[in-house]
């Protein structure tokens, strides 16, 4: 059974597709919690980003999984944390979530490779494509279930940037911060970590913050920056 151990819950991923990452884990430390105590998992997968978000100082995070066995297994993670009582999940397609409820924040790291080659697995085909929740929809979803000063934040890959934005220009959605992850020092980004605010709310005046952070220097070094990040989470940091 493959289980990731962090400072304060573990990961059980034997079932899901998509285990976790170093992207996972830098986009899960950088959660803007402050400010924001309901926050909704869109796509939980595992459940790490809920137990990073709970860490972090959410109240509640409602969670999100379309696949039976992931959803099962984020479930079986939550409940062997200490946030149990503060998580619930509800194993359905976004598309079909139905609430009264409005968040605060949106986190979701969503399907990956819209119109590209498939992998053969179909569990892994179903959690990185865009097949059964594309873009608008997500993003359109999004914008509906936001309270007046809610943040959506998202993990995408760099080649979907045009199509989002071409897509939120349409909605009532602005993007507030964009930050490019490059993984290794001197490589160029390939995913992007973008937080979007509704048109009403946003500071006209204020510019957008375009920033970039460098996962690692070196092979298995991480740079001072992630390091911070993820200090307070892996075991490696652990005093």
């Amino acid at each position: 059974m493959s289980i990731f151990k962090l400072q304060q819950f573990s990961i059980t991923q034997h079932k899901n597709a998509m285990k976790v990452c170093t992207d996972s884990l830098i986009f899960g430390a950088m959660i803007p919690i402050k400010g924001s105590p309901r926050v909704l998992d869109v796509g939980s997968g595992t459940g790490l980003l809920s137990l990073m978000a709970m860490q972090l100082g959410a109240q509640h995070v409602t969670a999100l999984e379309l696949i039976e066995d992931s959803a099962i297994e984020a479930k079986e993670n939550f409940t062997q944390s200490q946030w149990s009582h503060n998580i619930d999940m509800h194993h359905c397609d976004f598309n079909a979530f139905d609430t009264n409820d409005s968040y605060d924040l949106i986190i979701s790291n969503p399907p990956f490779f819209d119109n590209h080659l498939k992998n053969d697995d179909v569990i892994k085909s179903s959690a990185r494509h865009t097949d059964t929740l594309n873009y608008h929809q997500l993003l359109s979803r999004c914008s509906q279930l936001l309270t007046a000063n809610g943040l959506l934040y998202l993990l995408l890959p760099i080649h979907a940037l045009k199509q989002i934005q071409a897509i939120t220009d349409t909605l009532n959605l602005v993007m507030i911060e964009r930050l490019e992850l490059i993984t290794l020092k001197g490589g160029k980004a390939k995913l992007t970590v973008l937080t979007y605010t509704l048109a009403a709310e946003k500071d006209n005046t204020a510019p957008l913050i375009a920033r970039s952070l460098t996962i690692y220097d070196s092979h298995q070094q991480y740079s001072e920056n992630s390091a911070r990040l993820l200090n307070q989470f892996l075991l490696r940091f652990k005093q």
